[in-house]
């Protein structure tokens, strides 16, 4: 009989100390980061962070150094750098020396196209250990993420300006929209970081960009604006709506007010379930589906739907809200 791959035993008994006392935990996970294997490390690390085993920092230290010897080759997909930084980020270690590596790696691996930087996560969450830093440079040194080729490393950078920039990174997330970028996802972060961490400041900012001449960028806006669940970003949502006749953007429009849930919100798509074309109606009802197991939006979105007495729509509830 073959013996078990050993790798695959240390995963699964990775996998089994959950659960675990720490008198158990934390001499296995010190244990497990020492490990010659990227994947078993990684694991090792995430469980750190995830179960909060401050007791293992240094053991988290020295894997991040010791596999920063030779990345390529000791740390293939930049597996086990990144979960050792995110956890070092989660427990809280204020170190600049590891952020600040993990912010200039860069680690080129063979893919089924051209070579790929698989680096780009590990550089985005060691932006926001950096920021928490009080490192004197840590602003600077991040600054330059804000426009790094990968956008992984980009929506990093983003968020760590939000978190842990202060105002100025606030302003810097202003100047990152204002000049723009080619992901729609680093604009749609940058637009919830500003709602979030400023509302108020904000709002009138980013509904600007519900006329964008770019699709896409109007688009993040319009996310953006729902998602914040702001009733003065509803009242935005809603003015877009009444002036805007392209079938597209509308459809996007009413996903976004459903993703408020707001009583406010809600009360317009039911009215639109019972007033609104049979298009718009339907199109009320897919994007409630999502909440269907809200019975009291499933209830409220039927109500209306019976009101209304459209078998098509009665049909269409019944195949989007089917438990």
């Amino acid at each position: 009989m073959s013996k078990r791959d050993p790798i695959e035993n240390a995963l699964n008994a990775l996998g089994e100390l959950r659960g675990s006392s720490s008198e158990r935990l934390t001499p296995m996970l010190a244990e497990y980061l020492k490990h010659r294997s990227n994947l078993v490390v990684a694991k090792a690390a995430k469980l750190a962070g995830e179960l909060r085993v401050a007791a293992v920092v240094p053991e988290l230290v020295n894997a991040f150094h010791r596999l920063m010897k030779d990345p390529a080759k000791l740390d293939k997909r930049c597996a086990a750098l990144t979960d050792i930084v995110a956890a070092l980020y989660e427990l809280d270690y204020l170190e600049p020396d590891p952020y600040r590596q993990g912010l200039r790696h860069v680690q080129m691996e063979g893919s089924f196209g051209p070579p790929v930087d698989v680096a780009a996560k590990l550089r985005g969450i060691s932006a926001q250990g950096l920021l928490r830093t009080r490192d004197p440079r840590r602003l600077e040194e991040v600054l330059p993420l804000l426009v790094d080729r990968e956008p992984a490393a980009r929506l990093g950078a983003v968020r760590a300006m939000a978190t842990n920039g202060g105002d100025a990174g606030l302003l810097l997330l202003r100047l990152k929209v204002l000049t723009g970028d080619q992901d729609p996802d680093v604009l749609a972060e940058c637009f919830s970081a500003l709602l979030a961490a400023n509302p108020e400041g904000s709002l009138a900012f980013v509904a600007a960009y519900l006329d964008h001449d770019e699709e896409m960028t109007a688009e993040a806006a319009i996310w953006a604006l729902g998602q914040s669940r702001l009733p003065a970003a509803f009242a935005a949502l809603r003015e877009k709506w009444d002036r805007t006749v392209y079938l597209g953007t509308r459809k996007v429009l009413l996903a976004a007010i459903a993703a408020s849930r707001l009583p406010q919100a809600l009360d317009f798509l039911y009215s639109q379930l019972r007033e609104g074309t049979p298009q718009t109606a339907t199109e009320v009802l897919e994007a409630l589906a999502p909440y269907s197991a809200s019975e009291t939006i499933t209830e409220a979105a039927r109500c209306a739907v019976e009101e209304r007495g459209l078998k098509s729509l009665r049909e269409s509830f019944t195949q989007l809200f089917r438990r």
